[in-house]
């Protein structure tokens, strides 16, 4: 099995054009999955074979993820990774048909996603002092919000992605997707405040040059999870709730449709390739109105 799971996600890489994030997500799914198979089947998990696993194993596996009480959709995903590698294998005729194209995806609850209204994203970005870290934190802040990027796309940004004289940035998105998103000017400013004072602190605490545009303490790339540290402290020190860096970019495509942006024009600066994705936040904009409704008519 673990030959075919290898050829597997060198497929993921080379032919998906798939993100190192997406392959290393896809090889935690299988290998967890792959001990549930073994201990069921009563077999090694080197000698556990695609022919054992079939749509009947695979709906024990899954019950037993709800029973653990997992989310709906870590349980959808799971399940998407095996049925994507079994694809793979009825393609390259290790299996003559995919088995678990027999197994039906789990219900997802549609949840609204968190995001902070305009007064309160305003505290934040007012928050980081002036500092050379802090100068950096309030760019980083100001470049999410204003173009809605995902933290891993912040995070790879190359100072070279970043043209301030036109204020847009280049961004590699999932599938390895590039796009322009505009930089409004309080992240042009924020961002140009940062390369000329905030950066060169911290590059010279590295022993090696570095293109990155958002540097750590130590002069190296400031990585996804330095992010979500650099945005706890600040949420917790103007009393917001605790969230991820992903609600900046719910908020910047939400107070769009709230000011009047097409929902077209919303998926291209987000990056989705679908439409329905970016749907959800028509449904975010609907609550909003909802709630001021009821605060305001005499009669709600």
């Amino acid at each position: 099995m673990y030959h075919h799971i290898d050829n597997f996600l060198i497929y993921l890489q080379v032919e998906k054009n798939s993100s190192p994030r997406t392959v290393e997500e896809y090889q935690k799914d299988i290998f967890k999955g792959l001990d549930f198979f073994a201990e069921l089947l009563g077999k090694d998990d080197t000698a556990v074979q695609p022919e054992d696993i079939d749509h009947r194993a695979m709906r024990c596996y899954l019950a037993q993820l709800q029973n653990k009480k997992m989310a709906r959709t870590t349980v959808a995903r799971k399940l998407a990774a095996w049925r994507s590698f079994f694809e793979y294998l009825n393609r390259e005729e290790v299996l003559p048909n995919n088995q678990l194209s027999r197994v039906s995806t789990p219900k997802q609850q549609k949840k609204l996603p968190n995001f902070f209204y305009q007064d309160e994203m305003l505290k934040l970005l007012s928050a980081p002092p002036d500092t050379f870290l802090g100068i950096r934190d309030k760019a980083l802040l100001e470049t999410i919000y204003a173009s809605g990027l995902r933290v891993s796309e912040l995070t790879a940004l190359n100072i070279n992605d970043i043209d301030l004289l036109s204020g847009y940035v280049k961004v590699l998105g999932k599938g390895s997707r590039e796009r322009v998103v505009p930089l409004g000017s309080y992240a042009v400013e924020a961002v140009n405040k940062y390369i000329s004072r905030g950066r060169p602190e911290l590059v010279n605490k590295s022993a090696s040059n570095t293109e990155a545009l958002f540097l750590n303490y130590r002069g190296e790339r400031l990585s996804d999870r330095g992010v979500r540290k650099v945005l706890d402290k600040y949420l917790m020190q103007v009393n917001l709730k605790k969230c991820g860096p992903h609600s900046i970019r719910h908020t910047f495509a939400t107070h769009l449709l709230e000011r009047g942006a097409d929902l077209r024009t919303v998926q291209e600066l987000l990056g989705h390739v679908r439409l329905s994705t970016t749907q959800i936040y028509t449904h975010l904009t609907k609550e909003k109105i909802k709630e001021i409704y009821q605060k305001t008519h005499p009669r709600s």
